[in-house]
């Protein structure tokens, strides 16, 4: 994700009230992280977000669980759309 960087905090308040908001209220979710990095006028944006299971997962995306989810405003500040996301395990849990 790349607004502009004077649209960082809207967008950033935005990305809270949409995907964060619904991650963070789906059982399994184990939280949420919004990272932000500002970089030649722009403002890059990573979610990061942690689940007990695949199946906490699909709760929230589908059953597609590396299949991206977007929203209808995502589209005023997104330059790129990921169709996917990496669904990564954690080797040390079982």
């Amino acid at each position: 994700m790349a607004p502009t960087a004077d649209d960082a905090a809207r967008t950033e308040r935005l990305l809270e009230a949409t995907g964060v908001k619904e991650c963070r209220v789906t059982p399994g979710n184990r939280g949420v992280y919004v990272l932000r990095r500002e970089h030649g006028g722009r403002a890059e944006f990573l979610l990061i977000s942690l689940w007990d299971s695949f199946g906490s997962i699909r709760k929230f995306a589908g059953p597609g669980v590396e299949k991206a989810v977007y929203y209808p405003k995502d589209k005023e500040f997104l330059i790129e759309v990921e169709p996917r996301v990496p669904a990564l395990r954690n080797p040390r849990e079982t």
